[in-house]
């Protein structure tokens, strides 16, 4: 992990010096070299991510596909939300807007003798060693996305903008990042507030990140793979997560128009089968929301099919008005 860690940040290193510090200086921002710095981690991180989706999941989408592609413009778009993720853009945007005043709050809990707990001082000596620290953290961390990702299905408004990322029809490694950014927003500020309060590292957290974008995005492929009745329990496959967006069965509770459904977890489906909301049926369904393919008592809803479009009728449907 240490040679990982070091190989990294060299990496960074080369392409800070490269390319993001002459960059910062010629826009006139030589104060913010420290943040640019970080914000390069970030940006190596999401170029490695895209490379192990094209030369890794991508073969492997051509390889056993659950279905044929017949909706590329839609998946076009799915991309240009891969891109302002992990690119950095959202995350550019995020520094701008809610970082300082979360770091104003944190700071004045601080103050206010608020501290921070650190989870690998639980146990001195073992806790504290890298890797079982990086896997208590990560367990903590998927326990506060399954938590979200149950919040996300449970309350109306919330599920008006989670709508969104259900309603792709065409599911491959891109489609993950399709989501509204408001939605993504309060995602973000939620896990945030999880790492203040159990002390997570910067470095582990970027790790953290890294590694479920990644197997999220390995999660909603278009490959029909699963890993056997042991494999199942261990780490969530495709198979799994794509019955969490099969239509009337995903997002729906019992086959019903509520909200509910099943195969909320984002790493592990440990909390899905804790909480019983785990669906283990080897079956590869047609994915999307049931108010795409049956008309309602207003006809067939229309979530978007360009990006600005998707994220305004979210907006929309957030005030029902969509």
């Amino acid at each position: 992990m240490e040679s990982l860690t070091d190989l990294f940040a060299s990496a960074q290193q080369w392409l800070f010096e490269s390319l993001v510090q002459p960059l910062v200086f010629a826009l006139g921002l030589g104060g913010w070299l420290e943040d640019a710095f970080t914000a390069t981690g970030w940006l190596l991180v999401g170029l490695l991510q895209i490379a192990a989706m094209l030369l890794v999941i991508g073969p492997l989408q051509r390889w056993r596909p659950v279905e044929s592609v017949t909706d590329r413009a839609a998946i076009r778009t799915d991309i240009l939300y891969t891109l302002v993720h992990r690119l950095g853009l959202f995350r550019l945007a995020l520094f701008f807007t809610l970082e300082p005043w979360m770091d104003d709050v944190f700071g004045w809990l601080r103050v206010e003798g608020w501290s921070t707990w650190h989870l690998d001082g639980l146990w001195p000596g073992v806790t504290d060693v890298a890797w079982v620290s990086f896997v208590l953290y990560l367990l903590v961390f998927d326990l506060a996305d399954y938590a979200i990702h149950r919040g996300q299905h449970r309350f109306q408004w919330w599920w008006n903008l989670h709508a969104l990322h259900h309603s792709q029809r065409q599911m491959t490694m891109w489609s993950d990042n399709r989501n509204h950014l408001l939605d993504d927003l309060l995602r973000d500020a939620i896990l945030v507030v999880v790492a203040q309060l159990i002390g997570v590292g910067p470095g582990q957290f970027v790790a953290i990140v890294a590694l479920t974008q990644l197997s999220e995005n390995f999660h909603h492929a278009n490959l029909r793979l699963w890993f056997g009745r042991v494999g199942e329990r261990l780490w969530i496959s495709p198979r799994f997560h794509r019955r969490h967006h099969s239509i009337g069965i995903g997002h729906e509770s019992e086959g019903r128009n509520s909200l509910g459904g099943v195969n909320f977890g984002v790493l592990l489906p440990w909390w899905d089968m804790l909480f019983r909301t785990a669906d283990f049926a080897v079956r590869y369904d047609p994915t999307g929301i049931r108010d795409q393919v049956e008309p309602g008592p207003h006809g067939v809803r229309d979530y978007g099919r360009g990006f600005w479009r998707q994220q305004w009728l979210g907006v929309m449907r957030l005030f029902g008005r969509a």
